[in-house]
This record gives structure tokens, C-alpha cells and sequence, in this order.
């Protein structure tokens, strides 16, 4: 009994596993942008903005934001590199209760993420078996379940799975583009030019049509969730955050091109598949059942990244006391188990709901407070934290950092602004974690505080 008592104090705890590269950093982050968003994005986005040149244009522009969001997340996150998520610097920069909020609308935001997409794969595989009309939240919801019992194994078998479904929907989704691109043009002869058939454009158009784009784009931060994993932050972060938005960048400006070249422009804006519309010359009926295997796929990779992202930012959480500390527990394998069970618990929930559109608005409502707080910490960490290591230093510091904050207040308040229940859905967010933290401050496990040195 003695010999055991004495040993026992150094056996080793499970722990994050350091073994995940830039390979998995840019899977992660194309898994994460590339999600069913793209496959009906295209129509609804040509419907508020119906000129081509102007909506390709914005998605330049959705690019070229992310890019400048990305320049500050860079530094931020490899400068305090735990994992966690956003959350991180808004805890190094302002203390607990801004990590707090942060940390929790950012996991709300992430699994709400999964229940839209799980909806989602419902909704398409029940479009190859129509049975499944009707059960589209369940069918979703047990589809992701598998999902989570590969994470469960593993971050191995997670990273693998990531690794190989992004670069499989990278081909599908290029393969869909040329093969529209090489449909001959549906427009009927005589139809009068686009120009003499749309609706005037108007700023609240413009307004809605970016923030579908930001929705489909949404994801591009998580490879820096997972910088106490990686094996060299300070240079696979940036760029796995730089190269996987100038690739989903790139495809989704080939997939709208295609779009745009193949359809007509009312075909376009009415369609909530336009790229089954566009291969319906070349497949027939079948290009419905196509486009939704496609989707399945796409969509699936991208609720693999989320379950990852969504277990990482409650185990950094607990790791600070800002949650029970169950949810750092890692298993064997160098999963957070706890934390990824009760992400998927929630998710499934809301999953079960079937409403893919409420789930997408407090999505668009949740994305933006954690990135704004974020960019806002690389101020705060460059006055109060001048000697801590930055593997990467924001480029045109404080300007261009100026310009991304700028950017993401002035864009959260024209959405709230567009959609007044996108307001209440951050309120929401607000009043629950403020329980939360009145309860882990006056719980044991507060004591521990954490340290970002």
C-alpha cells in the first residue's frame, strides 16, 4: 500500500496532445468556411444585390475583411497560445468576466453552428431519400452523433478525418464549378438584359447580402483555437489562417463565376440551389441527388471542425475556473471529452428543433462580439503586455488593427440594426453567462485563476 501511495503522485494525467501541423491548421479552416452556405448563398445573395460585377465584388471584399481580421487574430493568438479560442486574449486583455463573455458566446455560437448544419444534412440527404421527409432533425442529429464518437477516439482520428474530408470537398466543389462552366447557357433568346428586370440596389441590401457572406465564411479564426495542440503556433497559425481564407476565397469566387455564367439572373435569385439549377442541363433530374451527396460531404467536414472548436472553448474555459472544471478532462487519446459530450448534447438539442433558420441567426448574431473583443485585446496586450513573445506582429500595427475593429463594430450594429432579434440574441447570450459567472466565482474552482505568462 505504501509503494502504491508513492507512486501514484506521478503518474502522468491524459493532456492535449502536441501533434497537430499546418496541414491540419489549413484543413480546419477550409472545413470550417466551406459548409452548406455555399451551395445556397449564391441565390440568396444575388437577390438583395442583383448585379453581378457588384456581388462578386463583395465577395472580394468579404475576403480582403477576413484577411485584415486575421492580421490581429495572428498575433493575439500565438502571442497567449492555450487553447480555448477567442476567449484567450479577451481573458489576457480584460480579466475573467471578459473571458467569460466572450468564452460562452463563442460556444454558443459554436453549437449553434452545428445544429443549422446538422439540420442542413438533413434536410439534403432527405432530397436522396425522400422517406426522410420530415425527420430532417433527427436524421441530422444522428449523423453528426457518428461524428462525434470518431472524436471521441481520438484527436488522431478527428485531425484525419478533417484532413481528408477538406480536401475531398475542395475537389467537389471545384468539379461543380467546371462542370457548370461547361453547361451551355440556359437564358432563353431575346430575354431582355438583367439590367431591365431587377429591383434598384439599396444599402439594406447590400447590409443583408454581407452578412450572408460573413455566415458562409464564418470559421476562418479556428485554426488558432487549437494553438496548445500545434506543434509550432508561432508560425503554423498564421499561416493556416492566411492560406485557407485565400483558398475558400478563391472557390467561392469560381462557384459564383460559374453561377453567374451559366444562369440567368432571375433563374439565380430565386433559386435556393442554384448549382443544382445550373447542372440540370447536363444530369437531369439526377443533379439534385448529386448536389446533396456533395453537400453531405462538405457539410459534415465542416460539423467535424466545429465539434473539435466547440470542445476546445469549454475545456479552456474550465482550465481558467470559468467553467466546472469536469470539462478539462482529456481522455487517452487527447480528446476533451467532457467538453466535446456536452457540446454535442446542446448541439443535438437544438438539432432536434429542425428550425435551420433561427440557429443561422443567432449564428450571424454570436459571430461577431467574440472576434470584436479580440481585436480589441491586441490594444490592450500592446500597453499592458509590451514584453510578451509575439511569434507574429500584426502588419501597419495600430492601423490596419484599427481598421478590422472598425470594420466589425460599425458591421454589428448595421446588422443589429437590419435585424433588431439579432440584438436580443446576444442579450440573451449575455444575461445566461452572467450566472455562470457569479457561480464559478464563488466556487472553489475559481481559486485556480489561471496564468497567461
Amino acid at each position: 500500500m505504501a509503494a502504491t501511495a508513492s507512486f501514484s503522485p506521478k503518474l502522468e494525467r491524459p493532456h492535449l496532445l502536441r501533434i497537430l501541423g499546418l496541414t491540419f491548421g489549413f484543413a480546419v479552416g477550409v472545413g470550417s468556411m466551406i459548409g452548406g452556405g455555399i451551395l445556397r448563398a449564391p441565390g440568396a445573395v444575388m437577390d438583395q444585390v442583383p448585379f453581378p460585377a457588384i456581388a462578386l465584388g463583395l465577395w472580394a471584399l468579404a475576403a480582403l475583411h477576413a484577411m485584415i481580421s486575421a492580421n490581429v487574430i495572428a498575433e493575439v493568438m500565438t502571442a497567449v497560445p492555450k487553447s480555448g479560442g477567442l476567449f484567450v486574449p479577451a481573458r489576457a486583455a480584460f480579466g475573467r468576466s471578459g473571458g467569460l463573455l466572450i468564452g460562452w458566446t463563442d460556444w454558443l455560437n459554436q453549437i449553434a453552428g452545428i445544429a443549422a448544419l446538422s439540420i442542413a444534412c438533413g434536410e439534403f440527404l432527405a432530397l436522396i431519400v425522400p422517406a426522410l421527409q420530415g425527420h430532417q432533425g433527427a436524421t441530422g442529429a444522428a449523423i453528426s452523433l457518428a461524428l462525434v464518437l470518431i472524436n471521441l477516439a481520438g484527436v488522431r482520428e478527428g485531425s484525419v478525418v478533417q484532413i481528408a474530408g477538406s480536401g475531398l470537398k475542395i475537389m467537389l466543389l471545384i468539379g461543380l464549378a467546371f462542370a457548370v462552366f461547361l453547361m451551355p447557357s440556359t437564358a432563353p433568346a431575346g430575354a431582355p438584359p438583367a439590367e431591365a428586370i431587377v429591383r434598384p440596389l439599396s444599402l439594406w441590401g447590400i447590409v443583408v447580402a454581407y452578412q450572408l457572406m460573413l455566415g458562409v465564411m464564418a470559421g476562418w479564426p479556428n485554426p488558432a483555437y487549437f494553438s496548445e495542440e500545434d506543434t509550432a503556433p508561432g508560425r503554423n497559425i498564421p499561416r493556416a489562417l492566411f492560406s485557407s481564407i485565400l483558398a475558400v476565397s478563391a472557390l467561392y469566387l469560381l462557384v459564383n463565376g460559374a453561377l453567374i455564367y451559366a444562369l440567368p439572373l432571375e433563374q439565380l435569385r430565386a433559386s435556393e440551389l442554384p448549382i443544382a439549377l445550373a447542372l440540370g442541363n447536363i444530369f437531369g433530374p439526377l443533379s439534385i441527388k448529386i448536389v446533396a451527396a456533395a453537400a453531405i460531404v462538405i457539410i459534415l467536414t465542416c460539423n467535424n471542425a466545429n465539434f473539435m472548436v466547440g470542445s476546445r472553448v469549454l475545456y479552456g474555459l474550465a482550465q481558467e475556473g470559468l467553467f466546472p472544471s469536469a470539462a478539462k478532462r482529456v481522455n487517452s487519446g487527447g480528446t476533451p471529452h467532457v467538453a466535446l459530450i456536452l457540446t454535442a448534447v446542446f448541439a443535438l438539442l437544438l438539432t432536434l428543433t429542425g428550425k435551420f433558420e433561427l440557429m443561422f441567426l443567432i449564428m450571424g448574431a454570436l459571430g461577431l462580439l467574440p472576434l470584436i473583443v479580440a481585436e480589441a485585446a491586441i490594444f490592450r496586450l500592446r500597453k499592458t503586455s509590451p514584453d510578451l513573445p509575439r511569434p507574429y506582429r500584426a502588419f501597419a500595427y495600430p492601423w490596419l488593427p484599427a481598421l478590422a475593429l472598425l470594420i466589425d463594430v460599425s458591421l454589428l450594429i448595421l446588422f443589429i440594426a437590419a435585424d433588431w432579434k439579432s440584438g436580443l440574441s446576444i442579450i440573451a447570450a449575455v444575461a445566461i453567462c452572467i450566472p455562470i459567472g457569479w457561480a464559478m466565482r464563488n466556487s472553489s474552482q475559481s481559486a485556480q485563476g489561471g496564468s497567461f505568462s
